[in-house]
């Protein structure tokens, strides 16, 4: 592998993984915030138990 092709996939890889790691924890105030926001029919079942969990039933 040449090393502007090495540098390219560390590059791609690093913006990946930091831009996971932007996406609050779920439960925490943000990602109440977040949903709340979120349409309702765009939610997903696991969301929806959550968002009851800690944002409704705290």
């Amino acid at each position: 592998m040449s090393l502007s092709k090495l540098s390219g996939l560390s590059l791609v890889c690093a913006l990946v993984f930091g831009l996971s790691a932007c996406a609050p924890e779920v439960g925490s105030e943000a990602w109440c915030k977040q949903m709340k926001e979120k349409p309702s029919g765009d939610w997903s079942a696991n969301e929806a138990t959550d968002y009851a969990k800690h944002c409704v039933f705290k």
